[in-house]
């Protein structure tokens, strides 16, 4: 059992999702400041001076008003953080994009395969895959041209 572990955390998956883990908790960070402190801001001056985290409504005691989030948990009240929310779905956006950008440059840095020229086409005539080196196709015998090949 024990070599069976080994062996699991050595390959190079198992280390490779550990290094995404710790970079992500990194970017994650970044990101949550990156909306808290640069992205946020603005959108509060456009809507009037109003800072989402601070968007609360009190469950208990109802009725009671506090001006800040920070004030209803100094008094312990329960409240609904809707504004917290806010800020949690605008950071979820901005790492899916930012995720999305960096994986989309890496498949455009990748080279493809050697040997990933296409082996096999399709007849024009009944679709079947075929060499790519044929000239006539076996299934329907129609003469081939200049076929579309396919990977």
């Amino acid at each position: 059992m024990w070599k069976e572990f080994k062996e699991f955390a050595v390959k190079g998956n198992a280390i490779d999702l550990a290094v995404g883990v710790v970079i992500g908790a990194a970017f994650g960070k970044i990101v949550s400041s990156l909306v808290s402190d640069v992205i946020m801001p603005p959108i509060g001056v456009l809507t009037g001076g109003v800072d989402f985290k601070d968007y609360f409504f009190v469950l208990k005691p109802f009725g009671t008003h506090f001006d800040t989030l920070k004030d209803a948990a100094a008094a312990k009240a329960v409240t609904l953080n809707f504004g917290q929310f806010v800020n949690v779905v605008i950071e979820f956006v901005i790492i899916a994009f930012a995720i999305f950008l960096v994986v989309k440059g890496l498949n455009k840095m990748k080279r493809p395969a050697p040997g990933a020229e296409p082996v096999a086409k399709d007849c024009p005539a009944c679709a079947m895959s075929i060499p790519i080196k044929a000239t006539r196709c076996p299934h329907c015998t129609t003469e081939l041209g200049a076929a579309p090949a396919r990977a």
